[in-house]
């Protein structure tokens, strides 16, 4: 009896074993391939419980999600043959995991794969185009010149690219630094000329300055003598107005301006001849 319990009991956990490992979950981010004698004989894209024979078949799994991928640097010769450190990366997913397995079998043989594809495809589209480009707006144009060539080479293991992008374009260090030396030159002589350009200027308009001063001046003081002249001409004629109206005190008037002008009140001795005209209004009556 038992003996019998116990033939039950073992019976029942094979079972148990052998059902656990009859089954396997595919999880939602996954998908998998199932192996029969190191032959792949089954793929599993949909996510929830599938079947195997246990201990005859086996499962390995692969990424359903967007994976990362950072390429090495690589220095790449554009058309003009100036030479660039560049730097991508890309984002991709496993489209055909049979085709993946067959030609990579896993992510860090795909990574190996994809960077000597990505390596060849900027080779390629960089070499197509001039240093400028990959600074100027066609740097778009660039980035899909890549991602087309990368994008159908990688397909042939089974990879679907999303997405290419260059991390930066640099000039090696040697390159650099003489480009940076003869940018400093261009800008230095740049500077100069727009120094002197701007001393030209400044000295063309302090000219045109005086120039317009010595006509202002010269045409205020024109004005000037012409209203100096009107002024005294009109003073002449008020003058002689006044005196053709009173002779006699016209005569008076003057007489006592000019009394006013040479007798000094501290000194009041003059040297004339009695007989003068001058002392007609000082004479007594």
């Amino acid at each position: 009896m038992r003996h019998n319990f116990a033939i039950i009991i073992i019976a029942f956990v094979l079972g148990l074993f052998l059902i656990a490992n009859s089954f396997f979950i595919v999880q939602q981010r996954q998908q998998a391939l199932v192996f029969q004698f190191g032959e792949v004989v089954k793929v599993v894209k949909e996510p929830g419980l599938s079947f195997k024979i246990p201990f005859i078949q086996s499962v390995d799994f692969f990424d359903l999600r967007l994976l990362n991928f950072i390429a090495e640097e690589k220095e790449v010769v554009a058309s003009d043959q100036k030479r660039l450190i560049v730097s991508a990366f890309a984002k991709y997913k496993i489209d055909d995991p049979l085709e993946f397995y067959k030609a990579v079998q896993n992510e860090y043989g795909a990574r190996s794969k994809l960077n000597a594809i990505l390596e060849s495809s900027m080779r390629q589209v960089v070499g197509m185009y001039p240093l400028l480009a990959l600074l100027s707006e066609e740097r778009t144009q660039i980035m899909k010149d890549i991602y087309n060539d990368f994008s159908k080479e990688a397909q042939r293991f089974g990879i679907k690219i999303v997405d290419v992008r260059i991390l930066r374009a640099d000039l090696p260090k040697t390159n650099s630094q003489a480009i940076n030396e003869r940018l400093q030159a261009y800008y230095e002589k740049q500077a100069r000329e727009f120094r002197a350009e701007g001393a030209e200027e400044a000295q063309r308009i302090k000219s045109n300055a005086e120039k317009d001063q010595r006509i202002t001046i010269a045409e205020a003081q024109n004005i000037a003598n012409i209203t100096r002249g009107k002024g005294d001409a009109e003073a002449s004629k008020i003058s002689a107005e006044t005196y053709s109206k009173d002779p006699e005190f016209f005569e008076f008037y003057k007489t006592m301006q000019l009394y006013k002008k040479t007798i000094n009140k501290n000194d009041t001795r003059l040297v004339l001849s009695p007989n003068s005209k001058l002392f007609k209004y000082l004479e007594g009556n």
